[in-house]
């Protein structure tokens, strides 16, 4: 069944990374006698206990138009659309439509929020820089975000777009392996913070709390540390446990985030939150399924016994936790899901049948 291909493609993808000279070119990978290099989180007195029980919260969901095998990501005007294994792109909206595709090079990272739209090109073989189309959806203008910018790209490594900000891997001095930041509306790039010997990044976020990603070391397991990014600095998220962390995300008062209990499952994470000093634990879900969309944290649920469906979940510090996304019974996977501002996406591979549905927020 294609959910488990796609699950199984997940996991790899997610263990993806660059790492600063030194280290290996991905995440160590678990192997069957690793153990987690702390023990899992102790609730703190304020944490609420996550629940497979959490309300039905009702969205307007939508099907999207055309084969369920191309990744689509929509806002109130536009449609962001990848073409199979991202062979190829469009961008179409109410200023016209731009797209393409080119031989030997997939499309890696589509991104897009209510202003911008950035579609990034690796090369298959990963022996050049991947190139980015960053379109002013305003506009409809469009510039190129590559190896020859003023602070490169390199093959591969972590994207995110968000409050006019793009973020990427880049090479600093001495081969240090760190983050660029583009401003989207200057079109200047920055040198941010750069990983130590030995460590590497990935999952990069921007979210209302700022930019944030998860950074690990060269270790069997690797220990994996939450951490802000603020310029050329980086302090590790307050309150998660040290080295068994993956998805996170910076709140205007706290933050999401989740933890892997058992390194030889990597997929199976735990997910928490804290808001206003009060931490929440919001049960189990799918590593690297974490956003930030319209005022909430999505991330997704596989299904947890037999029979049971794969859920979207949200949290906010105002309304908690909700599912407002649930397959048909049955083996089923969801993918990340794709937030375009005030709209989310996400598609669903099923045994009861494929679908990609999308609704507005707001």
């Amino acid at each position: 069944m294609r959910a488990v291909r796609w699950a199984a493609v997940a996991v790899m993808v997610l263990a993806l990374g660059g790492c600063s000279d030194d280290a290996p070119d991905a995440e160590p990978k678990p192997t069957p006698d690793s153990t987690p290099s702390s023990s899992a989180p102790t609730p703190a007195p304020s944490e609420t206990p996550g629940t497979s029980a959490a309300p039905i919260v009702t969205l307007d969901w939508q099907p999207v138009p055309g084969p369920v095998r191309d990744s689509v990501t929509r806002n109130a005007d536009w449609t962001l659309t990848v073409r199979g294994n991202g062979a190829g792109w469009s961008l179409d909206g109410p200023t016209g439509s731009t797209g393409g595709g080119q031989s030997g090079w997939r499309v890696s990272d589509a991104l897009m929020d209510d202003d911008w739209a950035v579609v990034v090109l690796q090369e298959r073989t990963e022996s050049q820089p991947s190139r980015a189309s960053v379109t002013d959806l305003a506009t409809g203008d469009a510039f190129a975000v590559d190896g020859s910018s003023d602070v490169p790209t390199v093959a591969g490594g972590t994207w995110a777009l968000g409050g006019g900000r793009l973020l990427h891997a880049t090479i600093g001095p001495g081969g240090a392996y760190c983050v660029a930041a583009v401003d989207l509306a200057t079109r200047e790039s920055t040198l941010g913070w750069c990983a130590p010997k030995r460590h590497g990044f990935n999952g990069a976020q921007i979210a209302p709390g700022g930019a944030s990603l998860m950074s690990f070391d060269a270790g069997r397991p690797s220990c994996r540390t939450l951490m802000e990014i603020d310029g050329t600095e980086a302090t590790p998220f307050d309150g998660v446990d040290q080295c068994v962390a993956w998805d996170g995300l910076l709140t205007d008062d706290g933050a999401v985030w989740s933890t892997i209990p058992d390194e030889r499952r990597i997929e199976k994470a735990h997910f928490y939150a804290t808001a206003g000093g009060e931490r929440s634990d919001l049960g189990p879900g799918t590593a690297g399924s974490l956003v930030w969309c319209s005022g909430a944290a999505y991330f997704t649920r596989d299904p947890q016994s037999e029979g049971d469906p794969a859920a979207l979940m949200r949290w906010s510090p105002a309304e908690g936790l909700g599912v407002v996304y649930e397959s048909a019974g049955g083996r089923a996977f969801l993918s990340q899901p794709r937030c375009g501002g005030g709209h989310i996406t996400i598609t669903t591979v099923a045994e009861a049948g494929d679908e990609q549905v999308t609704a507005a927020l707001s």
